[in-house]
């Protein structure tokens, strides 16, 4: 339930109502728009009975949240929620870019693939440090030790940081060196995880699981928001179905979808929505113009040297002409 406040109303009285709400055992949100204040009402699922809210001073009306994502909902948002990364705001008219490799395989390799997407224009630079890997034989990342060359390459380019954790002992180290926790699509409903995620003070990247619903990805951004971190980024990076030409199915229709629906900001993964380099551009001038806040794209000096995604990773002069290519498309609508 939301309780919507008359444009006018003191902060004498929106205390009063916050008070009153969490006296009867419920959390609250607040909410403060150009006109309107919005006090939202959390807690578990047994009705509220509206009424004793309504006759409250300076209430002009309550209206119950119908969605199960509470926090996530523009209902109780209805602002988009803006990041602050690397001197621009995630969710707002300027299109970021998170760029690097899969896996950080060296220190040579993350150096050379980070001056390389800073040159072309990336806000960000992604690489994992801990790789979820179908197989237990595949490579599996460096560990601390890559984290400790991604801090590295940040000193070196000023680029912030985006990079995975795959547990909740993990999600230490990588507040200690990274910027932006990144959780990966086999642990959207890691729910141990999402807690110990939203317990962070870092922002997070959540990526929609391979053969999840978008209420199930937003449902899984409710664990970070009610655990209190508020900054919350979702990303579409493509679902399983039965198309075999490509490694994944890029839900154009997510995009627009969650912009409805969320006031969180969202990104697109066009590399592992095609898993062939050849779409990648492609598919993130339709992001674009669909509505994504950002893209995250996989970038490598040596594609065919890869220890992991090689073939849907760009080289770097292929992505800086990527970014030429997607700023266009976002002039054309009106952003940057």
């Amino acid at each position: 339930m939301i309780i919507v406040m008359k444009p006018r109303a003191s902060e004498a009285q929106v205390s009063g109502v916050i008070h009153r709400v969490e006296s009867l055992g419920y959390r609250t949100h607040l909410s403060r728009g150009e006109e309107t204040t919005i006090i939202g009402v959390i807690g578990d699922d047994r009705p509220i009975d509206r009424t004793q809210f309504e006759l409250l001073d300076g209430v002009e009306k309550t209206v119950p949240i119908l969605k199960p994502f509470k926090l996530a909902s523009r209902d109780m948002h209805p602002a988009d929620t803006l990041i602050f990364l690397n001197g621009q705001n995630v969710g707002g008219l300027q299109v970021i870019v998170i760029a690097g490799p899969c896996s950080v395989e060296s220190r040579s390799q993350i150096l050379e693939a980070a001056h390389a997407v800073k040159e072309a224009g990336a806000t960000a630079l992604r690489g994992g440090a801990f790789k979820p890997r179908t197989s237990p034989y595949s490579f599996q990342g460096m560990g601390e030790e890559g984290l400790q060359l991604l801090a590295e390459a940040r000193e070196a380019t000023g680029l912030p940081i985006v990079t995975e954790a795959m547990s909740p002992e993990q999600i230490v180290l990588v507040e200690k060196y990274g910027d932006v926790i990144q959780l990966g699509a086999r642990n959207m409903q890691n729910y141990t995880l999402l807690n110990a995620a939203g317990e962070a003070r870092k922002p997070v990247l959540l990526k929609r699981g391979m053969m999840s619903t978008i209420e199930e990805l937003l449902m899984s951004a409710e664990y970070i928001l009610a655990k209190g971190n508020s900054q919350v980024m979702l990303c579409e990076r493509g679902i399983r179905t039965f198309e075999k030409y490509t490694r994944n199915t890029t839900d154009i229709n997510a995009v627009p979808v969650l912009k409805q629906l969320t006031h969180l900001p969202v990104i697109l993964d066009p590399s592992h929505g095609t898993g062939k380099w050849e779409y990648v551009s492609a598919v993130a001038k339709a992001g674009v113009a669909a509505g994504a806040d950002g893209l995250i794209v996989e970038v490598h000096p040596n594609p065919s040297e890869a220890m992991s995604d090689g073939a849907q990773s760009l080289k770097p002069e292929k992505f800086a002409q990527l970014v030429k290519d997607v700023r266009r498309v976002a002039e054309a609508i009106g952003r940057s």
